[in-house]
């Protein structure tokens, strides 16, 4: 198999991380950070062409009000900071989820910061931001109706093709990749539509432990499995 187009990444364990080496979870967040930006840069050097980043899920919401508030904050930081090294290395900042619940304040600023990103070609990082799968699907489905009352088709006109153009992914390929950290072994509400025929890597370390190495590792399996789509390998891959 050749080199994956697309990786999307649930980076989960930074506050199991922090509690590890005795320190509060917004240090673990923190660290993350750190993280983020070193496995966006080495896909960059890759040449990866889509990361995508399971940021903030809508569940996430639930959580307490002044760790909500500290991972907002840090959102903000992050947007601030590494907007130079996105534009240095021609990256392209996306945004999928619901973002009217985000702050107004921070709402205007992603908005701000894919308008100065809007022309790079090399790579498309993408965060999941308020994001939710399922709440994903519905929005989908809401705004496939309200295409059908405008432009006054059947139900029997609904594809896989409609729908997927109404969703927060339009325009990117689905994930060859699936990556999961910290050990659990789930997808939580991440791109339910879009993993159909993903490749799935759970890896046991803390996402501020993820490193190139732990990524290398999951690009030589990658190498390694035969994605057949529902077919057979001999119809892939002709004797």
């Amino acid at each position: 198999m050749g080199r994956p187009e697309h990786i999307a990444i649930i980076m989960d364990g930074n506050g199991r991380w922090a509690r590890q080496n005795g320190l509060p979870r917004f240090a673990g967040h923190q660290e993350g950070v750190m993280t983020v930006r070193r496995i966006v840069q080495e896909c960059s050097r890759l040449q990866i062409k889509y990361l995508t980043l399971y940021a903030f899920s809508s569940e996430n919401w639930h959580r307490p009000e002044q760790e909500v508030k500290a991972l907002m904050g840090l959102l903000d930081t992050y947007l601030t900071n590494e907007i130079p090294l996105l534009q240095k290395n021609n990256i392209r900042l996306n945004v999928i989820g619901d973002l009217k619940r985000l702050p107004e304040q921070l709402r205007h600023k992603v908005l701000d910061k894919l308008k100065q990103t809007e022309n790079n070609t090399d790579m498309v990082l993408t965060l999941a931001l308020s994001y939710g799968a399922r709440d994903e699907i519905v929005r989908a489905a809401r705004s496939v109706c309200a295409e059908i009352v405008t432009r006054g088709l059947e139900p029997k006109d609904i594809d896989e093709s409609m729908l997927a153009n109404h969703l927060d992914t339009v325009n990117m390929p689905d994930p060859d990749i699936l990556i999961r950290t910290s050990g659990e072994q789930r997808v939580s509400n991440f791109l339910l539509w879009q993993i159909a025929y993903s490749e799935l890597f759970f890896c046991s370390c803390f996402w501020p432990e993820f490193s190139i190495e732990h990524l290398a590792a999951v690009l030589q399996e990658y190498q390694n499995r035969c994605r057949r789509f529902g077919r057979v390998s001999n119809e892939i891959f002709p004797q």
